[in-house]
């Protein structure tokens, strides 16, 4: 059964490492005959949340930009592929304020299958940790019966491009065909 795959690339860099990453798991998947699409979230207009507490009764932000958009998509996605560099040992601020911005529907993201894919230059997979109990405190804590499938670490990935040839491609682009 085709699904409806989302991948949300936070990289700051397009062809980035993670964002390689995120080309990887898209290909795969299509080859499969899934549906996919790719927002790279850099070219999206997200503001911060203001914890301003209307969303809460009303279940639509007061700030007007690209979010409501990627909600819309989250909502009808099967599948959710998550992916960031990881900076200082969590997600970037990118992915963060895209996270913070899916309250007024994160009860709508539900029954949902997710995917993180991180990269860092480090070579620990323990290092990413951190960055993995942020994606799994949204995931677990805030929505309902999210389910994590897979996650995919680059690492030793620093400048543009080192994560080419490394494992990690292989993996993205396994864990896009067994969706």
């Amino acid at each position: 059964m085709s699904k409806k795959v989302l991948i949300l690339s936070g990289s700051f860099r397009k062809h980035g490492n993670s964002d390689l990453l995120c080309d990887e798991f898209k290909r795969g998947a299509e080859e499969v005959g899934h549906s996919v699409e790719k927002i790279f979230i850099n070219e999206k207009q997200i503001h911060y949340c203001r914890g301003c507490g209307v969303c809460n009764s009303t279940h639509q932000c007061v700030i007007k930009d690209d979010m409501a958009e990627i909600l819309d998509k989250m909502v009808k996605a099967d599948v959710i592929v998550m992916a960031t560099p990881v900076y200082f040992y969590s997600m970037n601020g990118q992915m963060k304020t895209l996270i913070d911005r899916t309250v007024p529907r994160y009860g709508e993201i539900s029954h949902k299958d997710f995917y993180f894919i991180v990269a860092a230059a480090d070579n620990s997979h323990a290092n990413m940790e951190k960055t993995l109990e942020g994606f799994r405190g949204f995931t677990e804590d805030c929505l309902e019966d999210a389910r994590e499938k897979g996650v995919i670490y680059g690492t030793g990935a620093w400048q543009i491009g080192d994560i080419k040839g490394q494992p990690a491609m292989q993996e993205a682009y396994e864990a896009g065909r067994n969706i």
